[in-house]
């Protein structure tokens, strides 16, 4: 596997919380700091994002279009938000609505490809939603 080397700030109760993930684990800080983003960054597409939207059955299309982010991100998306707007947002759930922010992008532009194949399709009319 292919691997990039980052320098990067981290606040200083990131960095020991860090350090001690690195102590209990018995590995390097740099290997801890690196499993740790391992784990905690979904992959912003699955493998069903990355199949053509043109080579999906009907059905698939249909349950595409009118598809909806899980209501638990949705709410934690929302009051996520809510924090940000009132200014009591961490470092930590910033980068949180980043990710959440991202994930419901990446299935909104899916979804309006998807709406446009179910129109090209004659699956929905010309505006529907």
């Amino acid at each position: 596997m292919m691997s990039n080397q980052v320098t990067v700030s981290l606040p200083e109760h990131i960095f020991r919380r860090a350090q001690r993930f690195a102590e209990l684990t018995g590995s390097t800080l740099e290997t801890a700091i690196s499993d740790m983003l391992i784990l905690s960054l979904p992959p912003l597409t699955s493998e069903f994002d990355m199949t053509p939207i043109e080579t999906l059955s009907d059905e698939d299309i249909l349950a595409l279009a009118d598809s909806q982010m899980d209501v638990a991100y949705r709410n934690r998306m929302s009051s996520l938000q809510f924090k940000q707007q009132a200014g009591l947002i961490t470092a930590e759930e910033r980068a949180e609505l980043h990710m959440l922010m991202e994930v419901y992008n990446a299935g909104q532009i899916r979804k309006t490809q998807a709406l446009v194949e179910a129109v090209k399709r004659g699956l929905r009319a010309s505006g529907a939603a």
